[in-house]
C-alpha cells in the first residue's frame, strides 16, 4: 500500500469519528504489543513453548479443569503472565481511545485483554469480556479484592477470611463468559453504534467477529486495524495496516482536539 493511500484512509477515518456519537472499539492481544507484551499463545498470550513444565499444552494448563484439581499448576502461569504485564505501560493506543471516549461519551471499549492497560489509560466505558487479573475472588466463600501487583503475594494465594485458595476473575479456557459482562455488551449493541473498530485482534472468537459482521450487513461503518489480514479483512469498510499505536496516533493528529 502506498503512502497516499494508507494517508487517504486515515482522514476517512478521522472524518468518521469526528461525525460519530456513539463508537464500539473492540480490542485484542495485538493492541497491547506495543506496549512490549508478546501476542502468541495462552491467556494474555504470553506463551511460546509447546509444552508446560507439567507436560500441558498452556491451554490446559490454564484451564478451569486444571486450576480445580490443580490450582497451583494454573497459578504457577497465571503469576507469570501477571508479573510480564506489571512491567508494562499504556501505549498511545491506550490513551487515544481513552480521549476518544471523553469526546463521545456514548463510545464503548470492548477487549479481549486481561492486562489492565485501558484502565490504566482511563477508559471508563470498559467491558473486559475474558475478566482481568488485578480483581481477585475467594473459591469458596465471598471475599474479594483489588490486588494492583502480585509482588510479595505466595502462589496461590489464600483468602483471609476462610483460607480457600483465591482466583483472579478471568475466563479460563473452558469456562463460559461472564454473563453480566455479555449482557452489558448485547445492551449496548441494542443501543447502536455510528462505527465499528476491530483493533489489534485476529476476531477468532465469534463474540469478537460476530459485531464487525452485524455492523458491515446493517451499513454501519466498520474499521480494522492490523498490520496483518484476519478473518475480517475482506469484509470491513476501511482496513488500516499498522500496529495500534501508530494508527491511533495518526487519527488523534488529524482530529486535533
Amino acid at each position: 500500500m502506498g503512502a497516499a493511500d494508507l494517508a487517504a484512509r486515515i482522514d476517512r477515518v478521522a472524518a468518521l469519528v469526528a461525525s460519530a456519537r456513539r463508537l464500539l472499539f473492540i480490542t485484542g492481544a495485538g493492541i497491547s504489543a506495543d506496549s512490549g507484551l508478546p501476542t502468541y499463545r495462552g491467556i494474555g498470550g504470553l506463551y511460546d513453548r509447546e509444552l508446560t513444565d507439567e507436560g500441558l499444552r498452556i491451554e490446559e494448563a490454564l484451564s478451569g479443569e486444571v486450576f480445580a484439581a490443580f490450582p497451583e499448576v494454573t497459578w504457577k502461569y497465571l503469576a507469570q503472565i501477571e508479573e510480564a504485564c506489571r512491567g508494562v505501560e499504556p501505549n498511545a493506543a491506550h490513551w487515544v481511545m481513552a480521549r476518544i471516549e471523553r469526546e463521545r461519551p456514548g463510545s464503548l471499549v470492548l477487549t479481549q485483554n486481561i492486562d489492565g492497560l485501558h484502565r490504566r489509560a482511563g477508559s471508563l466505558n470498559l467491558i473486559e469480556i475474558h475478566g482481568n487479573l488485578q480483581n481477585l475472588a475467594c473459591t469458596a466463600c465471598h471475599f474479594r479484592t483489588f490486588c494492583p501487583t502480585l509482588e510479595g503475594w505466595a502462589i496461590p494465594p489464600h483468602c483471609p477470611e476462610c483460607d480457600a485458595v483465591m482466583r483472579p476473575t478471568v475466563v479460563l479456557f473452558g469456562e463460559s463468559l461472564p454473563s453480566g459482562a455479555m449482557d452489558r455488551f448485547l445492551d449496548a449493541l441494542e443501543a447502536g453504534f455510528d462505527a465499528v473498530f476491530s483493533i489489534g485482534t485476529s476476531s477468532a472468537f465469534p463474540y469478537i467477529a460476530q459485531p464487525v459482521l452485524w455492523a458491515a450487513r446493517s451499513g454501519i461503518p466498520t474499521v480494522e486495524i492490523n498490520p496483518g489480514e484476519t478473518l475480517l479483512s475482506g469484509i470491513v469498510d476501511t482496513r488500516i495496516p499498522l500496529g495500534a499505536a501508530a494508527a491511533m496516533t495518526a487519527l488523534l493528529e488529524r482530529l486535533e482536539w
